[in-house]
Formats: structure tokens, C-alpha cells, sequence
């Protein structure tokens, strides 16, 4: 007979993924050499053969015969039922053992009865964590809606027999555990018609699923008549549920009430409200009970703190969860490891990396491991800042020390690495989270494919599309969308439009956002018809334009030079119950200074203050038309009139007026502009110095120029391109040659791209001033860093050439055209 160590070491093998497996001919058994032929035994005589065998040798060496092998494997669900059945009669420790040898070792899908047996068995043993997790199995395979059945079959076959109470009330206990919450309240109902008492744990597990419903005081008014003795966490579950349901004051009487009563309020009711009160954001009455918990001499244990400090940590009061931390201590109890997490996600919460490592170093100074919620909280934290490269060498030394990632650590890293265009390192984490058991999700793979199509790679994104479709997780709006921005940014508008239209189709959108990609595509391509003929098609269909499709039509009847048709769809917006937004009236104003109608750009602001705020980009737009007209004064007004109503402009604003006054030609009110930049503490961007140089060059003095350019350099401020190319096109221009080689080797030097046609600039301004030995020199460094010379250069040239009478330089440079593939003729 098996001894009950033994009983409970069987109980403890893992429970495999069962399968439908009908017990046949298993392909372990068939794989077995054949015996000599043996004479084919009955059922019955296979049954009692089996009992038979199993009780004299046990479960573990009968199974190892092959005589049981052949028997087994003509044996049926039923058959098995009657195994177990005999066994339990002789010895139960043997149909336990059998019963989990079939299981586990042969994958054996057991019937209801079979289990109900072996339920009876452990209930009679007292093994109740055993039958908890048999009838949690059970009730799980059998899903929601199985109460009845399972109830019918429990009374007509085991109503007689010994701990049949026990079991009845560990089946309700398990479906309330499996939120089955009906079948549940089915089986309370069965225990009540049998007379069986429930136990606490079970009225606790359906109290704990009923706290957000009215039902809970059902339960809990059955409860008090039932005369069971409550446990110390009854109270609190009905505390938890009345917090849950914003009752803060019934809660707070409920536990009160519990003062006249022979025990009291008790530490865990105290926790409940506490930690209801911090979820609502009242931390301030939260502390207020904590002290009270003193008044009836309930000390508070680290449970209590760490309600505290996580409900001060969610409120931003860090200091004060700090000081909690510190008076935590002083009464003796050590923060442990979930105080330390509480405190580490306060930090992250505010952004506070810094603090946050300062708590993990104390915490590992205090001999306080770090555990997967800690490095997690880390990783998290580093993703959320962008410190993609902290993130990955966490997650290295997360996996030698045995740790697994969570599903949102995997996804904030997949986000941050595809921001940081990391896309194929995503994708290895991707399938990194498969391979180790975890299941990616929609969140996931939309990131992974808008990575993807941002980078321009459109096509792998579609095929990452089809494979998350393939494993059952279909896409939504925004992966779509995703997908047709990729389309119409890096592909052309057919293809976004081919793409568009098989959605529509198969009547798989009726999302507003996806048409008002396409309707925006086309407006800013032009083709105000495509535009038009799909918020015809989407009108059709009944779905409700938004401002933002309203935005993109009036964008191209603007660029189309259709003012009327987009003044009018100001009144469209109205009839269709929306607010015209800031971009709204922008992108109309925009259109009229491009026509330069300033009334009307005045018109629509007096209407646009009636509505909406304008902002420094409508003030842009507007001192731009001022200043087509010339009307640079009014301009300058209208900059002090944003700033009196605190409108604060941006670097744009200003870049607008300072081209202005430079075209004017009065550059000194231009640098006055940029003087007044710096005062407002904005920073002159590299567009304003390359507005200011270009001034310089154009309509001041050159050598001011110079002056600038150098003093923006030697003082560290970062230049482009543009720069340096208008300064050397003005030296080229007065004849300074020498000026313009030395700046156009410094921006080789610096690094920037340069093409043909900054050499061709060059080459141009000095053939027009007979420079042909400077132009040459442009030409030669032009070939020597493999740049190929095309038809207008080697026209220039050779005009330039035959005016100085160089004849030489042009029977030299036929043979370079005729490698270029010129005609020199």
C-alpha cells in the first residue's frame, strides 16, 4: 500500500495541458515490442484483471508491466470509471495513485464521475488544497454553464457517501474561485436545499466576486444567519466592495459598527478602507484612519505603511512617503521589497530617474534583493525616458539572473526601440517574447508596423500585418492607418488608394480616420477631385465627418486657388454640428495671404475670436500677408499686440518679419528683431541666421556678412549648409575667389553633402565674371571627389572659355564631356 507521503508526492506532479484524447492506443505503448499472442481478455475480465494487479503491486510497477500495457489499451472512459471506483473501495491510496499515473504520465482525459471519486477520496483524507485544485481543474474543463450537470451528477451518484458535504462545498468554492459567479450561486443553492453548511472561505471567495453588486449583502446577511464563524477577512472583503462602489461613508460606519462587537475592529478591515481611500485619491483621510488604528490598539504592520506610501507615491507626495519610510522603521518593521518597488515607481511616476536608483541602491545596501517587479519598475523607467541602451542591458542582466520580462516591459521597449528606428531589434524581441510563453498582442504589433512603415519599409509592414492575422489578432483602425500613412508618404497614391479601397469593400472600416489620411493626401498632391469624390463616398456611407476632413478640403481648395468653395465649407462645418478649429481658420487665412487679401484675413480673425482662441501660427500667417503688402510697421505692431494678449510668438513668427525687413533693406531693424529674440529668451534658430547672412549678402555688406558667419562659428552656433553656399555664392559674385574656395573646402570639411549643383553655383557666378582659372579650379575638385559633370556646366564652360580666348582649356575638356556621354558638337 502506497503511504501517504507518497499520496501527497503523486498529488504533486504537474498538471499537463490535457487534450480530448479518448484513451485508445497511446503511440507510448504501441512503440512497446510485442509479446507472444495472448488469448483477447473481456472488459470485465481487463477490470478486474487491473484491480487485481495495482492493488498487489501498486500503481508505479503495475504500469511499468507490459501485460498492462495490452490491457490498457483496449480500456474506455467508462471502464476507467470502474478501475477507480473498485480501488477506492480496496485502497484508496491506489486510485489516487492510478488516477494521477493516468493523467500525468499518459495524458488520460478523466471523466466527471472518475474525479468526483477521487474528490471524495481527498475530502475524506483532508487533503483540501489536493481537492481544491481537482475541482478548480474540473470546473475549468468544463466551463461556464456546467453547474447543473455536475450538481445532478454529484447527488444521484454520491449522495451517500462519506465528506459528500465537503466536496458539495468545495465545488461551489471552486466555481467562485474560476469567476463562474452562476454557477456558483447554483451550487449555493443545491447546499441549501441538502442542508450543507458552506464554509467561510467558500462564502468569502463569493463575497470577493459579488463586492461591486448590491448581491454582496445578500451573501453576507446569509452569512450572519448562517451562524459560521467569519473570518478576519470577511469584514474587509465587504469594506473593499462598498469602497469599490464610491460608498466611502457606509464603508466607514460598517467598520465602525464592528466596535460594539466582541472583537472589534481588526488591522485588516483598517487596511481595506485605508487603501479604498487611496485609490479615490484621499490619501489625507487614509492617514487620519492609520492613527486611528492606534485608538484601538491595532498596530500598524507593513501592510498598513505600504498602503500609505503607495497611495502618497500615486499623489506625487514623495517626500512624505519618504518620511512614512523612515517612521516604518522607527517602530521596528523593515521596509521589505514591495515598499522598496512603491517608492521606485514614485520616482519613475515624476520622472525622477535619479531618485529612483538612490531607492534601489538603499534598498540593495539593506540586504534587500531586487525582485522581477523591481527590475521591471527599472526597465519600464528607462523606456519611458528614452535611455533605450539602459533598457536592453537591464533586460540582459534580468535574463542570467533567471528573471522573465512582463508583457509591458516587452512592449515599452518594442515602442522605445522602434522611436529610436530599431525596428529589426523590435522584431527580435517579438519573437523573444513567443519563444519564452508569452503571446504578443494588438498594442504590439501596431507599434511594431508603424516602426516599420515610418522607416519606409511599407511592404514588410504589410506582411507583419498578415502574420499577426494568421495567429487569430486581427488589426484595428489605427494598424491600418499606420499602414496607409506608410503608403502615402513612401509609396504613391494609387497604391495607398488600391490598399484603402480592398478595406472598403470588404466593409471592414467605418473609420473616419482612415478616410481623412486619403482626403489629406490627395489635397496636398492637389487633386482636390480625389479629395471631393471621397467625402462624397463617406457621406454616402453615413459616416460623420470630422473637423479634421474639413481641414484637408479646405488645405486643397486653398492650394487650388478655390477660395470661395473653402470660405464655404466653413458654414459645412456648422451644419454638420462641429466647432471650426485653430487650424481650421489658419489654413483658410493662409490661403487669403497667399492671394493677399488682407480684409479678408482680418475678417476671418474678428470671426475667429468669436470662436476659438487664434494662435502665434494664425498671428504668423497674418503678419506674413502684412508683410507681402509691404506693411512692415503694422506687422511690428501686430508682434506687440500677441504679446499683450499673452499669444507668445515663436522663432517662426520672428523669421517671418526678419526676412521681411531684409528684403526692405533695413537691416538694422532686422537685427533689432533678432536682439529682441534673444530678450524674450527665444533662440534664433539656424533659419534666422541664414536669413540675416543671406540679407547681409544680398542688400547690406558683405564683409558684415563675414562678421557674422565667423562670430556665429567661433562662438559654437550651429550652421547649415545654407549658410556657408550663400556666403560663397556672394564672394563668387563680387569676384573674390579666393574667399569662396577657402569657405567651400571648410563645408567639405564639416561634412555636409555637396552635389552638383553647388558646384555648378559656383562654377556659373565665376564664368560670369571671366574667373576661368577659379572656375577651373571648382572643376577639377568637382571630378577629383567624383562628381559627374552634366550639360549646363560643361555649356558654361566652354562659352567662358571661348570669351577669354582659352582655346586649350576648350580642347581639354571635350574629352571629360565624351566620357560623360555629351556630345560635344
Amino acid at each position: 500500500m502506497l503511504s501517504p507521503s507518497h499520496h501527497r508526492r503523486i498529488l504533486k506532479f504537474p498538471l499537463k495541458p490535457l487534450n480530448s484524447l479518448i484513451f485508445t492506443k497511446p503511440a507510448f505503448f504501441a512503440a512497446v515490442p510485442a509479446d507472444p499472442p495472448q488469448p483477447p481478455a473481456t472488459p470485465h475480465d481487463a477490470v478486474r484483471e487491473i484491480v487485481a494487479g495495482i492493488t498487489a503491486l501498486g500503481p508505479a510497477r503495475f504500469v511499468t508491466d507490459h501485460r498492462f500495457k495490452t490491457l490498457l489499451s483496449g480500456l474506455d472512459s467508462g471502464q476507467v470509471d470502474g478501475i477507480i471506483s473498485d480501488l477506492r473501495a480496496k485502497d484508496s491510496d491506489c486510485a489516487v495513485g492510478f488516477f494521477d499515473l493516468l493523467r500525468n504520465e499518459c495524458g488520460f482525459k478523466h471523466s466527471s464521475v472518475s474525479r468526483f471519486v477521487i474528490a471524495h477520496v481527498l475530502a475524506g483524507r483532508g487533503f483540501v488544497h489536493e481537492l481544491r485544485d481537482l475541482l478548480h481543474e474540473m470546473v475549468r474543463e468544463e466551463g461556464s454553464g456546467s453547474a447543473p450537470s455536475l450538481s445532478e451528477l454529484l447527488w444521484n451518484s454520491f449522495n451517500d457517501w462519506d465528506s459528500n458535504g465537503v466536496v458539495w462545498d468545495m465545488l461551489a468554492f471552486a466555481y467562485s474561485r474560476s469567476k463562474m459567479v452562476h454557477d456558483a450561486l447554483y451550487v449555493f443553492a443545491k447546499l441549501k436545499d441538502l442542508n450543507i453548511q458552506a464554509s467561510i472561505p467558500t462564502y468569502n471567495s463569493l463575497l470577493h466576486n459579488l463586492r461591486d453588486s448590491d448581491i454582496m449583502w445578500d451573501v453576507y446577511n446569509e452569512i450572519k444567519a448562517s451562524g459560521v464563524r467569519e473570518s478576519e477577512y470577511t469584514n474587509s472583503i465587504l469594506i473593499d466592495g462598498l469602497c469599490r462602489q464610491s460608498l466611502i461613508q457606509e464603508a466607514v460606519a460598517f467598520t465602525l459598527e464592528s466596535e460594539g462587537q466582541q472583537s472589534g475592529p481588526c488591522l485588516v478591515s483598517f487596511n481595506t478602507l485605508m487603501s479604498g481611500f487611496c485609490k479615490m485619491g484621499l490619501v489625507d483621510v487614509a492617514k487620519s484612519f492609520f492613527c486611528m488604528m492606534y485608538k484601538y490598539g491595532l498596530p500598524p504592520d507593513a501592510y498598513s505603511y505600504n498602503i500609505l506610501i503607495h497611495g502618497l507615491c500615486i499623489a506625487g507626495s514623495l517626500e512624505e512617503a519618504l518620511e512614512f519610510t523612515s517612521d516604518m522603521e522607527k517602530h521596528g518593521l523593515e521596509p521589505d521589497v514591495i515598499t522598496y518597488n512603491i517608492l521606485t515607481k514614485g520616482f519613475f511616476l515624476l520622472g525622477m530617474m535619479n531618485g529612483a536608483w538612490k531607492i534601489i541602491q538603499r534598498m540593495i545596501q539593506r540586504g534587500v534583493n531586487p525582485d522581477i517587479v523591481t527590475y521591471n519598475l527599472l526597465l519600464c523607467g528607462h523606456c519611458q525616458i528614452g535611455n533605450v541602451e539602459e533598457s536592453l542591458k537591464l533586460r540582459e542582466e534580468m535574463l542570467s539572473r533567471g528573471f522573465q520580462l512582463i508583457d509591458t516591459s516587452y512592449s515599452l521597449l518594442l515602442s522605445s526601440l522602434c522611436k529610436s528606428r530599431r525596428v529589426d531589434e523590435a522584431l527580435c524581441l517579438l519573437y523573444e517574447l513567443e519563444a519564452v510563453g508569452l503571446k504578443p498582442d494588438l498594442v504590439m504589433y501596431s507599434v511594431l508596423i508603424h516602426g516599420l512603415c515610418k522607416q519606409g519599409e511599407v511592404q514588410r509592414a504589410i506582411q507583419l500585418c498578415q502574420e499577426m492575422s494568421l495567429k487569430r489578432i486581427f488589426p484595428n483602425a489605427f494598424t491600418h492607418s499606420a499602414i496607409l500613412l506608410g503608403l502615402c508618404e513612401k509609396r504613391s497614391i494609387s497604391e495607398a488608394r488600391m490598399y484603402f479601397d480592398t478595406l472598403t469593400k470588404k466593409d471592414f472600416i467605418d473609420n473616419i480616420v482612415l478616410y481623412n489620411i486619403m482626403i489629406d493626401r490627395y489635397a496636398k498632391l492637389g487633386d482636390i477631385g480625389g479629395a471631393v469624390q471621397l467625402y462624397k463616398q463617406l457621406t454616402e456611407k453615413g459616416i460623420t465627418p470630422s473637423v479634421v476632413t474639413f481641414n484637408s478640403l479646405i488645405y486643397g481648395f486653398c492650394k487650388s486657388r478655390k477660395l470661395t468653395k473653402a470660405r464655404r465649407l466653413l458654414e459645412t462645418i456648422k451644419l454638420h454640428g462641429l466647432v471650426p478649429s485653430v487650424v481650421t481658420y489658419t489654413t483658410l487665412m493662409n490661403g487669403f495671404c497667399e492671394e493677399g487679401n488682407t480684409p479678408a484675413l482680418f475678417e476671418l480673425l474678428r470671426e475667429m475670436e468669436e470662436v476659438v482662441q487664434p494662435s502665434h501660427v494664425t498671428y504668423t500667417v497674418i503678419i506674413k500677408g502684412l508683410c507681402k503688402q509691404g506693411k512692415l510697421q503694422e506687422s511690428v505692431r501686430l508682434l506687440d499686440d500677441m504679446f499683450s494678449k499673452g499669444i507668445n510668438p515663436d522663432e517662426v513668427t520672428y523669421n517671418t518679419v526678419i526676412q521681411c525687413f531684409c528684403k526692405a533693406k533695413d537691416m538694422k531693424m532686422a537685427f533689432q528683431l533678432h536682439n529682441e529674440m534673444l530678450k524674450r529668451s527665444l533662440r534664433p534658430t539656424h533659419v534666422t541666421y541664414n536669413i540675416l547672412i543671406n540679407g547681409l549678402c544680398v542688400y547690406g555688406d558683405l564683409r558684415d556678412a563675414d562678421r557674422l558667419f565667423f562670430s556665429l562659428r567661433d562662438r559654437n552656433i550651429e550652421l547649415t549648409k545654407v549658410a556657408y553656399s550663400t556666403l560663397i555664392r556672394a564672394h563668387c559674385a563680387k569676384g573674390d575667389a579666393r574667399t569662396a574656395t577657402m569657405l567651400f573646402y571648410q563645408m567639405i570639411d564639416m561634412g555636409f553633402k555637396i552635389s552638383i549643383r553647388d558646384y555648378s553655383a559656383v562654377i556659373n557666378r565665376l564664368c560670369k565674371r571671366c574667373l576661368t582659372n577659379e572656375a577651373k579650379v571648382f572643376l577639377r575638385m568637382m571630378l577629383s571627389n567624383k562628381v559627374s559633370l552634366d550639360e549646363q556646366i560643361c555649356s558654361v564652360l566652354v562659352q567662358a572659355f571661348g570669351r577669354v580666348g582659352d582655346l586649350n582649356s576648350v580642347v581639354e575638356i571635350l574629352p571629360t564631356m565624351i566620357k560623360c556621354g555629351m556630345d560635344p558638337g
